[in-house]
C-alpha cells in the first residue's frame, strides 16, 4: 500500500534523480488537520524543524501553524528567518556563544538541566532585559517509556534529556514559565495519554504556577487513524485544569505520506544467486533512518521478496558494504536506465543526508497534485560537497 498515495500515477521521468518530490497538496491536507486541533482544543502546534526544514513550503506551512521549534542555533535562525511565528529552542546543552544568538531571536528557550540555566544566567538576565516577553523553560524526564527503538527512547534508563523529578528537589523554579518534554516518536494518542498521566503524577503539583507545558513530538496526528477527538479532549481538559497553554511539537505528522524520493537504477549485477540492482541513491547518505531504525522503505509498485516475479537486492553506490536498502520484488525485469520511487520520504530524510563518498545531494522538487504543477526548487552539486570540508 502506498503512504504516499498520490504519488501512485506519478511520473517519475519528470524529476531529476535522485530527488526528494514533495507534494503541496498532501503537505495541506496534513495542515489542515493540525489546524483543527488547534482551533478546537485552544493548543499551539510548531514545527519540528528537526524532521522537516523545506523553507520552499514555509509561506504555506506558516498560513496554519503557530511557529516552529529548533534543535540549535541554526535551525532557529531558519524558522525566524524563513517561517515567522513563534520560535521555540531547546538543545541538551548550548554553548555561550550559541545561546547568546539565540536569545535574540527565540520567543522560547528550553534548557536541559537546571546546571546550564544556572550558569547563564548572566546572559539570561541581560536577554530578558532587553525582550521582557522572552520565555524560559525546563525539559523534564518523566520516566516513562513508549518508544519501541530504545535510540530513540528519551526516557530510557540514563537519558541525557530532561530532568527527573528527583533532580528539582531544592531548587527554584524563579524566572521559569514552562515545562517541555518529549517521549513519543511516530505514535498515536494513547501513548501520549500514559505520558500525561506520568506527567500530572510527578509534576502536577508545579504546573499551576506555570504558563505552559510543551508535549514535544512525536504525534502522529495527522494518521488516517489517529484518535483526533480524543487529543483535542485532553487537551481542552489539561490547560483548563492548570491554566496553561498547550504546545505540540511534530515534525513527521506535518510532512508524512508527502513525499517520495525519486532515483534511477545504474547497473544490474549479480552474486551468490541474488540480483542486485546499483541506484543512484543511497540508504547511507539519503535515508540513514532505514539503518538507524531500522526500517524497511517502501518503493512504489514493488512488492516483498518472491511476492512479484522478479526479486532484487536494491544497493546505493557508496563503499559501505551495508548501503543497502533491501530486498524487493517487481512485476518485470528491472531495467538499467529505470526509475524507482521510495515512498514517504518527505520526513526525516532530506534533513539527515550527507555527502559521505562524494555522493550527490538529492535535488529538491514541489509538485501540486491538485494542479499538476511542478518545479524543482534546488539542484546540489560539488560546491556542496567541497563546502562542508576544508
Amino acid at each position: 500500500m502506498i503512504a504516499s498515495h498520490t504519488f501512485a500515477h506519478f511520473d517519475a521521468q519528470r524529476a531529476p534523480s535522485p530527488c526528494y518530490v514533495v507534494d503541496e497538496a498532501a503537505l495541506a491536507h496534513n495542515l489542515r488537520i493540525l489546524d483543527r486541533v488547534q482551533q478546537a482544543s485552544g493548543a499551539r502546534i510548531l514545527l519540528a524543524l528537526k524532521a522537516f526544514s523545506m523553507f520552499a513550503l514555509a509561506p504555506l506551512i506558516s498560513r496554519y501553524l503557530a511557529g516552529t521549534c529548533a534543535s540549535g542555533l541554526h535551525e532557529a535562525r531558519l524558522g525566524a528567518e524563513a517561517f515567522g511565528g513563534e520560535v521555540h529552542a531547546f538543545s541538551a546543552a548550548f554553548t555561550a556563544p550559541d545561546l547568546q544568538e539565540i536569545l535574540n531571536i527565540a520567543d522560547h528557550v528550553v534548557f536541559n538541566s537546571f546546571s546550564q540555566w544556572q550558569r547563564f544566567q548572566p546572559l539570561i538576565q541581560a536577554a530578558r532585559a532587553a525582550r521582557p516577553q522572552l520565555s524560559f523553560g525546563l525539559r523534564i524526564n518523566p520516566e516513562h517509556s513508549e518508544g519501541a527503538v530504545p535510540i530513540y527512547d528519551p526516557c530510557a534508563p540514563g537519558s541525557r534529556l530532561g530532568i527527573t523529578r528527583a533532580q528539582f528537589e531544592r531548587q527554584s523554579l524563579d524566572g521559569i514559565s514552562g515545562l517541555h518534554f518529549h517521549t513519543l516518536c511516530q505514535q498515536r494518542y494513547d501513548p501520549l495519554a500514559r505520558t500525561l498521566d506520568a506527567v500530572e503524577t510527578r509534576f502536577g503539583t508545579m504546573l499551576p504556577r506555570l504558563d505552559w507545558v510543551n508535549f514535544g513530538g512525536g504525534h502522529h496526528i495527522t494518521h488516517p487513524d489517529y484518535e483526533v477527538e480524543a487529543l483535542i479532549a485532553r487537551l481542552k481538559a489539561f490547560q483548563a485544569r492548570y491554566g496553561v497553554q498547550a504546545y505540540l511539537e511534530p515534525g513527521e505528522a506535518i510532512a508524512i505520506r508527502t513525499g517520495v524520493l525519486v532515483c534511477e537504477v545504474l547497473d544490474l549485477v549479480r552474486n551468490g544467486g541474488v540480483d542486485i540492482a546499483i541506484l543512484d541513491t543511497s540508504a547511507t547518505c539519503h535515508m540513514p533512518d532505514t539503518l538507524e531504525m531500522p526500517y524497511r522503505a517502501h518503493v512504489i509498485d514493488s512488492g516483498l521478496p518472491g511476492e512479484k516475479a522478479h526479486t532484487y537486492r536494491l544497493g546505493g553506490q557508496t563503499c559501505l558494504s551495508g548501503d543497502v536498502m533491501g530486498d524487493y520484488s517487481f512485476d518485470e525485469p528491472l531495467q538499467v536506465g529505470q526509475r524507482l520511487m521510495f515512498d514517504d520520504m518527505a520526513h526525516y530524510t532530506m534533513v539527515k543526508t550527507s555527502t559521505f563518498n562524494g555522493i550527490n545531494l538529492p535535488s529538491l522538487a514541489l509538485w501540486n497534485s491538485e494542479t499538476d504543477a511542478f518545479r524543482v526548487v534546488r539542484r546540489f552539486g560539488y560546491e556542496d560537497f567541497r563546502g562542508r570540508l576544508s
